[in-house]
């Protein structure tokens, strides 16, 4: 049950800090086989890890979710207070009126103009498999000490906390 309950806290910081970043770069697969990054905003993170996008049904990226096995990862970076996650997962397309009603944000409609209606709006879910996070709760003072410290003793800087969480 400990195991349990400690992956459950480790998870509600991964949706805390998700929360608080909230756009993520979703990185996907063309049919090169390159890696895309586009800048996505997550609308929600629920308490079992999974993640809610709002989306065109005929983006590429649903494009290519549908040809690379549903595999995502998203990253999200807060640079001024040291904290970043990225979340590795898999996403499914969601048309669902009443979850679109749920999440729907009045800023959304600048890219769907027929609002709610807009034949064109669907849901990207990601079940989150495997998220990692780096937090760090000191100042950057603190952590350019921590870095000045570590080149002049041969050291590894402490910057903060980094889990990787299994879902």
């Amino acid at each position: 049950m400990e195991a349990k309950e400690q992956k459950n806290g480790q998870l509600t910081k991964v949706r805390d800090m998700v929360d608080d970043i909230r756009v993520a770069m979703m990185t996907t697969v063309d049919e090169q086989g390159n890696l895309v990054s586009r800048p996505m905003a997550a609308m929600q993170m629920d308490e079992n890890g999974t993640l809610w996008f709002f989306t065109k049904r005929t983006s590429p990226k649903v494009e290519q979710i549908d040809q690379n096995e549903s595999r995502v990862n998203l990253s999200f970076a807060d640079v001024s207070d040291a904290d970043y996650v990225s979340i590795s997962g898999t996403a499914t397309e969601v048309d669902d009126k009443a979850k679109i009603d749920e999440l729907w944000d009045p800023q959304v409609k600048a890219w769907f103009p027929e609002g709610k209606e807009d034949p064109e709006l669907i849901l990207l879910k990601v079940h989150t498999q495997m998220a990692e996070y780096w937090n760090s709760s000191s100042s950057k003072m603190v952590r350019f000490f921590e870095q000045a410290k570590a080149a002049l003793t041969d050291t590894v800087p402490d910057m903060g906390e980094n889990k990787k969480v299994y879902n």
